[in-house]
């Protein structure tokens, strides 16, 4: 059973022919697959049918679709059949596991699990700063997985970008603070375990951190935590490479964690010159 969202509104020229898509969403169950739903229904996106796919875990779990009650299905071959684009939400091994499947059927693959982030044939995009550095985002995602920058290496980029317009960026200072919902629900369900059993004198559970995280910041997560603090600085970076343009400063950059549920807290400091005073930007 799959979800029709609400009427799009008729705008542009691919609505204007009347070309509706058909989309799939691996993950649906996990928070990125839920926020990917929404957006999805909240933007009028111009899809007739939208599956939502997951492991078997949470299959038959029920979802809302705008105004539809829908149930989430298996993911095998045949429910890529005749997909415009595919979502993968998912962890990285479920991304890894179907991809291909996905591709072989006609789907274009968006993945926002990172999972492909190294493939060959992919290609790291982030459209808010593909317009900021005047280029026209292509709409084309075939033939490779058009994977999705970190939120966090987008901001980064925006605010060096924007500032670089008030003279030449010498020096970029950043700290970016990860929220739980970086690790999925699990992670959002062991901060408030930890912090309802620190208030109470119990055992703290670590099965997604291996360290307290509650009432607690951190600059490194124990040795079973996975992903590390340190791998997600290094893709944060790696993706601001790839996006911000060969002219872009590498910024000095610090990924820490924080004690909160959701909401990623940015601080940048830059410098255009030597005898300029720094201009500190913060977003949350």
């Amino acid at each position: 059973m799959s979800s029709p969202l609400k009427p799009a509104a008729a705008s542009g020229a691919e609505t204007m022919r009347g070309n509706l898509y058909r989309v799939a969403i691996v993950g649906a169950s996990s928070l990125k697959g839920k926020e990917v739903a929404e957006v999805l229904n909240d933007r009028n996106f111009p899809a007739v049918d939208v599956k939502l796919l997951d492991d078997d875990e949470s299959l038959g779990q029920l979802e809302t679709m705008g105004d539809e009650i829908t149930f989430i299905q298996s993911v095998r071959s045949e429910q890529f059949e005749h997909l415009d684009f595919t979502f993968f939400a998912s962890d990285q091994s479920c991304t890894r596991k179907n991809w291909k499947m996905a591709r072989d059927a006609g789907s274009a693959i968006v993945d926002l699990s990172y999972a492909l982030e190294d493939d060959p044939g992919s290609s790291i995009r982030s459209p808010w700063v593909e317009r900021q550095l005047g280029q026209t985002p292509a709409l084309e995602l075939q033939p490779g997985p058009c994977v999705v920058a970190h939120p966090v290496a987008g901001m980064l980029a925006l605010l060096i970008l924007r500032a670089g317009k008030a003279g030449k960026i010498q020096r970029a200072i950043a700290t970016a603070l990860e929220p739980a919902s970086e690790h999925g629900q699990k992670g959002m369900d062991e901060l408030h375990e930890q912090t309802v059993n620190l208030l109470s004198f119990q055992e703290l559970p670590k099965k997604v951190f291996d360290t307290q995280v509650a009432f607690n910041m951190a600059a490194s997560y124990g040795p079973n935590s996975s992903p590390s603090l340190q791998s997600v600085e290094l893709r944060i970076l790696k993706h601001y490479k790839r996006i911000a343009g060969k002219d872009a400063i590498q910024p000095w950059f610090d990924w820490c964690r924080r004690r909160s549920f959701t909401g990623t807290l940015f601080r940048c400091i830059s410098r255009a010159s030597n005898r300029s005073p720094w201009v500190t930007c913060r977003r949350r």
